[in-house]
């Protein structure tokens, strides 16, 4: 698998052989060479950042769940190391075009679509979809390079260089609906001047394993766990990630009015059953499993389609349903999803969408619940109308230019739909994260703990934290998880089995320590100290009225994990 280094000043291109980075995927790439070149105090929108996307080890293997990639770069909206990780087709094509990573450099004025196909690079002008729809544009993409391609692309909003800004890529029907939203990292590619990078892999074998009769009997183990365990097999296929809204709500952690409390009296309204009831009700285009990745056994992703039978958006997920739902006072699936859908045509993360409408709400700037103003409002993005603007530069920006006290922010960046004073080990995750207020960085709401009590917190915390980079780098879905339970070892062999390096399970657990402890210390040497490593004030002394708590996890114990204490701490 090569790895390309593309100069969007010059737009000249070199292969990498770098040896350091051979046996590396995924967010482990994208954080070793951030670390490695990129300067810590650069300006994220300056020459000096690279942007980088990076296939994991089993993308395009044909082991289920395992066709996600990473993107990586240092965030304008955290200041620090940034990773963002997803789903869909673009890694596939990727990867079957021998690459396992691109490597973008410099900065340009003007946009670029950028062609990769067998035989050929190409910079062609991105002039005639500047400042269309994500879905328009993505269809130009298509009738111009062929139905086959997959894209990778950024809206208005990433050539706008907003902080908000997402890089989107294609489900395996085409759409433009897997974002690799956190961080703003839209913003770095459109100070690249990179409006698409198109991925041809017309006339390409599908790439095979080195030893394919030992992948294949490793992939039926991990492919029976899938179906063995009631969250792969049962859960995530019939609800998908939206099962989450009745738990959450019922631990009190559903962050209802720009984080204000943890329970939403219109829950059950939103909740994961009445999606799936409502998705079957209407037919036509809808579909309540839906898989992002071909062949993937989970299928957790939904078609979420008007009462016609069209489609409206895809997929309706939690983090949709809390940031953009409760968050906001509303509790209608309907509205959720016309907003969600506006939000993907801009080419913006709508956690951090949520996250500064929520605190733009708490400042009388918009009624909680009213619909209409909120579509005015991010309709202003693509206007350039100042509260477009404003929104754009997230929720941490929207909070000081309205001079709020309340802004669930770490690091700069909104937190996802989980209420930390309730869900302690999140709080934990999202404070020492390098990646700031992230869940997928260290999730714990399905730890078996006392969620409200302080006790053990930390632990599972880092644990989780730990966890996260091994999926990322391996390309696997964090869904299977529950599936893998810890056995590492087959993972590993499913690794060497298709690229034909040797990799073991205990090698696996040293690159996911290995990978969070570089990301702490690129942010230390940006400039990030404990201080950092905090919840806002508010959530330690103001009463969470649903679960009855606030954040009480020892402040001492929290920093023990953060961007002081893991080097000093946990070295590996």
């Amino acid at each position: 698998m090569k790895i390309l280094r593309i100069n969007m000043s010059n737009l000249q291109v070199m292969e990498d052989n770098k040896d350091q980075y051979q046996r590396l995927g995924g967010r482990a790439l994208t954080s070793r060479i951030v670390h490695d070149e990129v300067p810590p105090t650069a300006h994220p929108l300056g020459p000096y950042n690279k942007l980088i996307f990076a296939n994991g080890l089993l993308t395009g293997s044909n082991a289920s769940s395992a066709d996600r990639y990473s993107i990586g770069a240092k965030s304008p909206l955290t200041g620090g190391i940034k990773e963002s990780n997803a789903g869909g087709i673009s890694g596939l094509k990727l990867g079957r075009l021998g690459i396992r990573a691109l490597i973008f450099e410099g900065v340009r004025d003007d946009f670029k679509i950028i062609y990769l196909s067998k035989d050929k690079i190409a910079f062609d002008d991105a002039s005639p979809i500047l400042g269309k729809d994500l879905s328009e544009a993505a269809d130009w993409l298509r009738e111009k390079y062929g139905k086959h391609i997959a894209i990778w692309l950024i809206g208005i909003a990433g050539e706008q260089k907003m902080n908000l800004a997402a890089i989107t890529g294609q489900d395996k029907d085409g759409y433009p609906t897997r974002f690799n939203g956190r961080g703003g990292l839209g913003a770095v590619a459109g100070s690249k001047g990179i409006k698409a990078i198109v991925l041809d892999d017309q006339g390409v074998d599908r790439s095979k394993p080195k030893d394919n009769e030992r992948f294949k009997q490793a992939m039926k183990q991990y492919h029976s766990w899938l179906m063995e365990t009631p969250g792969t097999a049962k859960i995530f296929p019939e609800l998908g990630t939206s099962s989450l809204v009745r738990t959450t709500n019922s631990l009190g952690a559903l962050p209802t009015r720009n984080f204000s409390t943890g329970s939403f009296e219109q829950y059950e309204q939103i909740s994961g059953e009445t999606l799936r009831e409502t998705i079957l009700e209407r037919g036509g285009e809808g579909s309540t499993t839906h898989a992002c990745m071909p062949g993937c056994i989970i299928r957790c992703s939904n078609v979420f389609v008007d009462k016609a039978g069209k489609r409206i958006t895809s997929p309706l997920e939690y983090e949709n349903i809390g940031l953009l739902g409760s968050n906001l006072g509303i509790g209608n699936l309907d509205d959720i999803a016309k907003i969600n859908r506006l939000c993907n045509e801009l080419g913006i993360d709508t956690i951090e969408t949520g996250g500064a409408l929520g605190v733009l709400m708490s400042q009388n700037v918009i009624p909680f619940g009213d619909v209409d103003r909120v579509i005015q409002a991010l309709q202003e993005i693509k206007t350039g109308g100042f509260l477009g603007r404003i929104i754009g530069g997230g929720a941490e920006i929207v909070g000081k230019l309205y001079g709020a006290y309340r802004v669930p922010t770490v690091k700069g960046q909104a937190m996802p739909a989980y209420d930390p004073r309730a869900i302690k080990g999140l709080g934990v995750t999202y404070s020492t994260s390098p990646m700031g207020a992230d869940h997928t960085a260290g999730q714990t709401v399905r730890a078996q703990i006392d969620h409200h009590s302080p006790i053990g917190q930390v632990k599972i915390s880092l644990e989780a934290q730990q966890t996260a980079p091994i999926f990322d780098a391996t390309g696997l879905c964090f869904f299977s998880g529950g599936a893998i339970a810890g056995r590492w070892d087959l993972i590993a062999e499913l690794i060497t089995a298709y690229t034909g390096e040797p990799y073991t399970g205990e090698q696996l657990l040293e690159l996911g320590k290995e990978t969070l402890r570089i990301e702490h210390e690129f942010n230390r040497k940006a400039g990030f100290t404990k201080a950092h490593d905090r919840l806002p004030e508010y959530f330690y002394h103001e009463i969470n009225e649903a679960s009855q708590t606030v954040f009480d996890v020892p402040q001492e114990e929290v920093e023990s994990i953060g961007v002081e204490g893991y080097g000093r701490y946990h070295q590996f």
